[in-house]
């Protein structure tokens, strides 16, 4: 109760100090290590951030460039940055031309899945089926329902309960490489599993 009646009053400190608010943008890498950029404008300029822990504070209409680093934002942002959900996953199993059946090194991805799912709390599985463009729209669509549906079957084999996973069919309508109709094109006969 402490806690919050203290977050309570800075925050009524801060909405009477209005002219004195700052906001601090810091720029992290993603997961994998990579870093995109991001644009901070106000009535003084634009401050673009490109770099890893590059930074920008922002007071009212003036903007001041930082610096930080790995550990300065563990330092003061870590328990906020811990609370965040765990970020998707996402595993891609591909097919026999024209069936529902697994290719064989697809097979030994669906233990991977099911312990990957585990650690998300509450964890959910989306299964998204794909066919190639070979056959008509109608029964690629088809095709991709039986293959969803047979990736939910295998997951549910493995443990996973079967209500923490959603089916969903896409056809040829969104494939992994574009092609004419009737190539038949390995990448596109798919199933992606989204775990969140």
């Amino acid at each position: 109760m402490r806690a919050a009646g203290g977050s309570l009053c800075v925050l009524a400190l801060s909405l009477s100090a209005c002219a004195q608010i700052s906001d601090r943008v810091v720029l992290l890498p993603g997961p994998d290590g990579r870093t995109g950029a991001l644009s901070v404008t106000a009535a003084a300029g634009e401050v673009v951030l490109s770099e890893p822990y590059t930074g920008v504070d922002v007071a009212g209409s003036h903007l001041t460039r930082q610096k930080t680093s790995p550990g300065m934002v563990h330092d003061a942002y870590g328990r906020l940055l811990a609370m965040q959900p765990a970020r998707p996953r996402i595993f891609v199993v591909h097919f026999k031309p024209g069936k529902d059946v697994l290719q064989p090194d697809s097979q030994t991805m669906l233990a991977n899945i099911a312990a990957a799912l585990a650690n998300f709390p509450a964890g959910e599985a989306i299964v998204i089926g794909h066919t190639d463009r070979v056959g008509s729209a109608a029964g690629n669509l088809r095709l991709s329902l039986r293959r969803a549906a047979a990736v939910r079957e295998l997951l549910v084999g493995a443990g996973v309960a079967r209500e923490a996973i959603s089916v969903v069919g896409r056809g040829e309508h969104e494939p992994a490489v574009i092609t004419d109709d009737e190539v038949a094109e390995a990448l596109n006969r798919r199933v992606e599993v989204k775990l969140r």
